[in-house]
């Protein structure tokens, strides 16, 4: 499938070293605010609307993580960019191990937060996508999906953020949607992984039902020297729930020092 031109949102000086972020399933760029502040300055982020989300281009699905990498390193030569660190979440860390797995010469740095490198069973991504396509909306889906992007707790106290975030995925187009949940339904990088080169760091949450802890245990396990994270209490959006966190475990790995 040919690229696409990705929506995106620079951040931060011209001359610092760039940074890609890549969202999860049924968000756009805006769920990286949380890390702007932590990031913006040491580096210049670059955060990307996926395929089908935000603002980018709508192509009739099913996608492949292939077709979404495609649009990344497509976008890095938009901006004539050679090469970049990339952090993406859920979806967003699967086109990052496909980055660092084919085009490992454009990734300096890879963090892949609350990601699985297989999500079986395939047939409830294509389930989800159809239900998305008949209704025209990840409307019906959405209650299930927030219920397992943060814990009881973090979504008790904070139901302003729950809200806004159901109403990114709602407000996610249907076909855009449902293309990704097939790309997720049809990937298995398992096999390629310690092929990944660029040091990486794997965070997940303990309490993602989503894509569970051991998702990321495994990636760890498989890329070379790669460093893990567990974030406890945690789900699916880590990066909101435990931004500080996460934002800290960023900068670390991309040696940025405090200050």
């Amino acid at each position: 499938m040919t690229a696409v031109a990705l929506h995106h949102r620079i951040d931060g000086p011209d001359d610092a070293p760039p940074l890609l972020l890549g969202g999860s399933l049924g968000t756009d760029l805006s769920m990286w605010e949380p890390q702007l502040s932590a990031l913006v300055g040491p580096r210049r982020v670059i955060r990307l609307d996926t395929r089908g989300h935000g603002g980018s281009p709508v192509p009739a699905g099913p996608y492949s993580i292939a077709d979404l990498g495609g649009d990344v390193l497509a976008l890095m030569d938009r901006l004539e960019l050679s090469r970049a660190a990339y952090c993406g979440l859920s979806i967003g860390g699967m086109v990052g191990q496909w980055l660092g797995i084919n085009a490992p010469d454009r990734i300096t740095e890879l963090i892949l937060l609350c990601t699985g490198a297989h999500v079986p069973p395939r047939q409830q991504w294509l389930d989800r996508a159809a239900a998305v396509r008949e209704a025209g909306s990840p409307e019906p889906i959405a209650d299930a999906v927030v219920a397992r992007w943060f814990t009881p707790q973090f979504a008790s106290a904070h139901p302003d953020v729950v809200g806004r975030h159901r109403r990114m995925l709602v407000d996610a187009p249907a076909e855009g949607y449902a293309g990704c949940c097939e790309a997720i339904g049809g990937l298995d990088a398992r096999a390629d992984l310690p092929s990944i080169a660029a040091p990486t760091l794997v965070v997940s949450g303990a309490q993602d039902p989503s894509i569970p802890a051991d998702h990321g245990r495994a990636i760890a396990a498989a890329v070379p020297g790669a460093r893990l994270e567990v974030l406890d209490p945690a789900a699916h959006l880590a990066s909101v729930e435990r931004a500080d966190a996460v934002s800290g475990l960023i900068r670390e790995h991309l040696g940025i020092r405090a200050g």
